[in-house]
């Protein structure tokens, strides 16, 4: 699994888990980074490089995709990378995953939030678009995030070592309430934790993506000939599970 854009690595700790060989890539140095890194200008790679890897998956600069920009009106001083990014993805004939922020211009994506996954504490929407057919499991009600807003009518009756958190520039949780909440251990500073995906979020997804190799290795590509990706994950689940206690 090749991790573009990967930051400190919320994105690849969930692809190791789901079972990659994860490398990362980023044009800042990442010391935190828990695999192999690369630090370069993603547009620069060499695309046969690229095209080596088995899956690849890019999380292009949010900034100018983001609710603050547009509150700001300063959108236009970020680059808006995901049509170059596209076009890179899909010319490497590779399986693709591409991530970005609500209101960001991706084509048919699936919505993950951390309501979908036992032992998360944030909501962090973020949308994932894919050549892979990707589903998300059922979105459920949102529950009340902890607050230092004294506004809010639910001040003061949360505990943030417990509730659901805030994890961003203006976040209102300790660190160690943001690893928690996120499910991260090995980042150390706020600027990772408020840049990071949660791992299950791509632990979720890197499963449906070795599905997708399986399946296309076995002729049935899920989605062609009935066979959903959703039956071809559990499938490969099942099987791994056998091979396992064997």
């Amino acid at each position: 699994m090749l991790d573009l854009f990967c930051c400190a690595g919320g994105a690849g700790m969930g692809y190791h888990r789901a079972g990659f060989d994860v490398v990362g890539v980023d044009i800042d140095a990442q010391p935190n980074y828990p695999f192999d890194f690369v630090r370069a200008d993603v547009l620069g790679l060499d695309r046969s490089w690229v095209a080596s890897f088995d899956v690849v998956h890019a999380s292009p600069p949010c900034q100018s995709y983001s609710d603050l920009a547009k509150r700001n009106g300063n959108a236009d001083d970020w680059p808006r990378l995901i049509e170059p990014v596209r076009d890179l993805l899909q010319a490497t004939g590779r399986p693709w995953i591409i991530e970005n922020v609500e209101g960001a211009p991706l084509i048919d994506p699936v919505v993950l939030c951390g309501t979908m996954f036992p032992g998360l504490r944030v909501i962090r929407h973020r949308l994932f678009e894919s050549d892979m057919g990707l589903v998300a499991p059922p979105h459920g009600k949102h529950p009340l995030v902890f607050t230092h807003d004294k506004r809010k009518s639910h001040h003061g009756k949360l505990d943030q070592d417990t509730a659901f958190v805030q994890v961003t520039g203006g976040g209102n949780c300790t660190m160690a309430n943001a690893r928690d909440a996120l499910g991260i251990d090995w980042m150390r500073t706020k600027v990772e934790l408020n840049e990071s995906i949660p791992p299950a979020y791509t632990e979720f997804l890197g499963r449906q993506a070795l599905a997708h190799l399986e399946a296309s290795r076995r002729g049935r590509v899920p989605g062609d000939g009935g066979e959903s990706l959703r039956d071809s994950a559990a499938d490969l689940e099942a099987r791994s599970c056998v091979a396992a206690s064997a």
